[in-house]
C-alpha cells in the first residue's frame, strides 16, 4: 500500500520560484508571475510498447519581471533529456528530490544569449518522456479494450497532473493556446480542432506505420485542458455540429444515447450566456476505467461509458460538461481554492438547462435536491468543521485531488441559487452573460467574483442594498452546510412516499401493502436514486430480506443504468445483505468512475474487508491512477473520507 508522502511546507512553492510566486495559486511551483506561457505546442509520439509519450514540448512565454533570468516548471515524474531556449543549448536543474505534493520544479537558466532585447518573448524548446509514474495517463493492453484487438490510451489532467505529461505552469491561473502534433499507430484525439492528418514526415523519430495528427487551439486554455487519446475510436453524427466518438461496438448505442439531447442542450446554454465558442462540441466517451462522469476538455468532452444507460436518462452529465464551455473553460478558476466558481456555476448552468429542456423549475430543484443528498454525504464524511467544507478552502501544501468532493459543485451551486433568488431571475438573467463575457478568456477568483456581482447591480439600489447585505465571510469561509432552499418537491415527493413505506415494512407496520414493479412504473430514474438515497440516510438500515424483494420487485440490481445499480448495493452493503457483496465487487470491476467505486469500496471496507481488498488487488490495473490512489487512501483509513 503506498503511504503518503509529507505535505510540503508553506515555504515551498515561494522558495522554489524564488521569492516571485503569484501567491494566488498555492499548487504550482512555477514562477508564472516572471513568465507567462502564450503558446505550447506539442510533439509527441504515443509509444503504446513502452507506455509513455515523447518528443518535444516548445513553450512560448511572455517576460513579466525585467530582471528574471530564471524559468521554473512544473513536472512530476518527467525525463528531460535537453533544453534550448530561443534554440540556442541552456542550462537546466531538474530537481532529484520531489516536493510532495506538487513534484519537481524544473529550473531553466537563461543568459544574455538566450534573450533578445527587442521582444519581451521567448521559446523554450523541452526533449521530455513521461515515465511509469505519470499520474495523467491510462494504458490499457488490448485485453483491457472492449473488443481486445487494440491498446488505448488517454489523459486525464485536472487537477494538477498535465506536469507529468510535460514542463509547464501548471495552473489555472495560466492560459496558452495549444498546437497538438501526435504521432501514433491508432486514431488520435486532443482538445483542439483537428486540423490534418498526414503520413509520418522522416526525423529522428521515425516510427513506421504511424501517422501524424494534428489539432490546433486557438482559445486560450489552462493546462489541465491538456488532452489526448488514442485507440481503436470510430465516430458518428449526434447533431449538426456534434460528433460522438467510442469504440467500433459502443458506437451505435452512443450515437443513439446523445443524438436526441445534444443539440438541443447547445442551444438552451446559448439562450442563458451567449453563443457557443468553440465551433464543434463532441463527445468521447472512454473506455470504462475513466474515474469521471466526464471531462470538459474544450472541443472533445471525455466520458464515462456508464452514462450509455440504453435509456437516455444519464445524458444530463452531457449538459454538466457542456456549459463548461462557458464555466471553466472560458472563464476559470483562478486556483483550485476557488474551484467552485468552475464547479458551481456549471452545475448552475446545467440546472438551467435542464428546466428549458424539460419543462419548468420543479425539474431544476429536484435535480438540485439529488445534489444536496451528495453535499450532505461529502460534509459528513470530511466533517462538518474540515477546511474542505470550506467554499474557499486552503489548499497551501495540499494535494487538490484529496480536497475533490461534491462540495464545491453543490456548495457553490446553492450560493448561486442564493443571489438568484435575492435579486430576482430577470435581473439574474441580464448579470450572466455579463460575467461571462467580462471574465472570458481570463481565471477569476471568489473576491473578483464578488466585486463584479456588486459593480453590476450598483444603481440598482433595492438590489445593491441586499448584496451588499449579503455575509460572504459566511458563505465564503464558514466549514459545513450553508442555509438549505426552499425547493419545489413535487417530484422528490413521490419518492419520499415510497421510501416511507419501505421503512414502515422495515419496522412491521406496513399493513397490507406489498412491494411491486407498479411502484415506480412511472418513475424517471432520478426519482429511483432519490428513493434509494432516502433510504440510505434512514438511521435504521432495511434488513437483508428487503433488499433481496426490492432487487427482486424493481429490477435495480439487473439494470444497465449504474446510478441505479451502485445506489442499491450501497443499500444492500450497509444492510449486511450476503447477496449483494460479490455482485458489487463485480460491478467494482468493471466501473472505474470514482463517483461509484468510492463509496462502494468504503461500504464493502466495513463489511468484508477481505473481499474489498481481493477486489482491489485483481483490479489495481484497471483502475486509472488517480481512482488508485483515492482507494488506497481509503484502505489507509479503514473506508473513511469523503465521497
Amino acid at each position: 500500500m503506498a503511504i503518503r508522502p509529507a505535505p510540503a511546507p508553506d515555504s515551498v512553492a515561494k522558495a522554489a520560484a524564488a521569492s516571485i510566486h503569484q501567491p494566488r495559486d498555492p499548487n504550482t511551483l512555477s514562477n508564472y508571475n516572471a513568465w507567462r506561457m502564450k503558446h505550447t505546442t506539442a510533439d509527441f509520439h504515443i509509444d503504446f510498447e513502452a507506455k509513455r509519450l515523447k518528443g518535444t514540448v516548445h513553450l512560448t512565454l511572455k517576460k513579466l519581471a525585467p530582471d528574471a533570468n530564471q524559468v521554473i516548471l512544473d513536472t512530476s515524474f518527467l525525463e528531460v533529456s535537453a533544453v534550448k531556449a530561443n534554440n540556442k543549448q541552456a542550462g537546466f536543474e531538474l530537481a532529484t528530490k520531489r516536493i510532495e505534493p506538487y513534484g519537481s520544479p524544473l529550473t531553466i537558466s537563461l543568459k544574455d544569449e538566450h534573450t533578445d532585447s527587442s521582444s519581451s518573448e521567448l521559446t523554450l524548446s523541452i526533449d521530455v518522456a513521461t515515465t511509469s509514474s505519470c499520474t495523467a495517463l491510462q494504458w490499457l493492453t488490448p485485453a483491457q479494450t472492449s473488443n481486445k484487438k487494440h491498446p488505448y490510451m488517454f489523459s486525464q489532467c485536472q487537477a494538477i497532473h498535465a506536469r507529468s505529461l510535460f514542463p509547464c505552469q501548471d495552473t489555472p491561473d495560466v492560459k496558452s493556446t495549444y498546437t497538438f502534433n501526435i504521432r501514433s499507430p491508432l486514431p488520435v484525439l486532443a482538445s483542439g480542432l483537428p486540423a490534418g492528418i498526414s503520413d509520418f514526415q522522416p526525423g529522428k523519430d521515425n516510427q513506421p506505420g504511424t501517422l501524424l495528427y494534428t489539432f490546433d487551439q486557438k482559445i486560450p486554455m489552462p493546462s489541465y485542458l491538456f488532452a489526448i487519446a488514442s485507440g481503436d475510436i470510430a465516430s458518428a453524427s449526434i447533431g449538426p455540429r456534434s460528433t460522438v466518438w467510442t469504440g467500433p461496438e459502443e458506437l451505435t448505442a452512443s450515437q443513439w444515447e446523445f443524438e436526441a439531447d445534444t443539440e438541443a442542450y447547445i442551444q438552451a446554454a446559448e439562450k442563458i450566456v451567449y453563443p457557443y465558442a468553440w465551433t464543434t462540441y463532441n463527445v468521447l466517451v472512454l473506455p470504462p476505467s475513466f474515474p469521471y462522469g466526464g471531462m470538459e476538455n474544450p472541443i472533445f468532452t471525455f466520458a464515462t461509458p456508464t452514462v450509455v444507460s440504453g435509456d437516455r436518462q444519464n445524458v444530463d452529465v452531457i449538459a454538466h460538461e457542456l456549459s463548461h464551455s462557458w464555466s471553466g473553460n472560458l472563464v476559470t478558476n483562478a486556483s483550485w481554492e476557488h474551484f467552485w466558481l468552475n464547479e458551481g456555476w456549471t452545475e448552475y448552468l446545467e440546472r438551467r438547462l435542464q428546466s428549458l429542456i424539460h419543462g419548468g423549475d420543479k425539474y431544476r430543484d429536484f435535480s438540485a435536491i439529488i445534489g444536496w443528498k451528495a453535499l450532505e454525504d461529502s460534509v459528513k464524511q470530511f466533517g462538518e468543521d474540515h477546511e474542505f467544507t470550506k467554499l474557499i478552502p486552503s489548499l497551501k501544501g495540499e494535494d487538490p485531488d484529496d480536497a475533490f468532493s461534491s462540495i464545491p459543485y453543490e456548495k457553490g451551486f446553492t450560493f448561486l441559487y442564493y443571489l438568484e433568488k435575492l435579486v430576482g431571475i430577470e435581473k439574474w438573467n441580464k448579470f450572466i452573460p455579463h460575467y461571462f463575457t467580462e471574465f472570458r478568456e481570463r481565471s477569476v477568483d471568489s473576491y473578483e467574483f464578488k466585486a463584479m456581482l456588486l459593480s453590476f447591480f450598483e444603481n440598482d439600489a433595492e438590489a445593491s442594498k441586499k448584496l451588499n447585505d449579503v455575509d460572504w465571510d459566511t458563505w465564503f469561509y464558514k466549514p459545513g452546510l450553508p442555509p438549505k432552499p426552499d425547493f419545489d418537491t413535487e417530484l422528490a415527493d413521490q419518492c419520499y412516499a415510497l421510501a416511507d413505506k419501505w421503512t414502515a415494512l422495515n419496522e412491521g407496520n406496513a399493513g397490507d401493502w406489498k412491494p411491486s414493479s407498479k411502484d415506480i412504473e412511472n418513475f424517471m430514474s432520478n426519482q429511483s436514486v432519490v428513493f434509494l438515497e432516502r433510504l440510505q440516510s434512514s438511521s435504521t438500515p432495511l434488513k437483508p430480506e428487503h433488499i433481496h424483494t426490492m432487487g427482486q420487485a424493481y429490477g435495480y440490481a439487473s439494470s444497465k443504468n449504474i446510478e441505479l445499480v451502485s445506489r442499491f448495493y450501497v443499500l444492500g452493503l450497509v444492510a449486511k445483505a450476503k447477496e449483494i457483496y460479490e455482485p458489487a465487487a463485480e460491478l467494482l470491476g468493471r466501473v472505474g468512475r470514482m463517483k461509484f467505486v468510492r463509496p462502494l469500496f468504503r461500504r464493502l471496507i466495513e463489511v468484508d474487508a477481505g473481499l474489498a481488498k481481493k477486489t482491489f488487488e485483481k483490479n489495481r490495473d484497471f483502475y486509472h491512477p488517480i481512482c488508485r490512489s483515492m482507494v488506497e487512501k481509503l484502505f489507509e483509513k479503514g473506508g473513511k473520507g469523503a465521497e
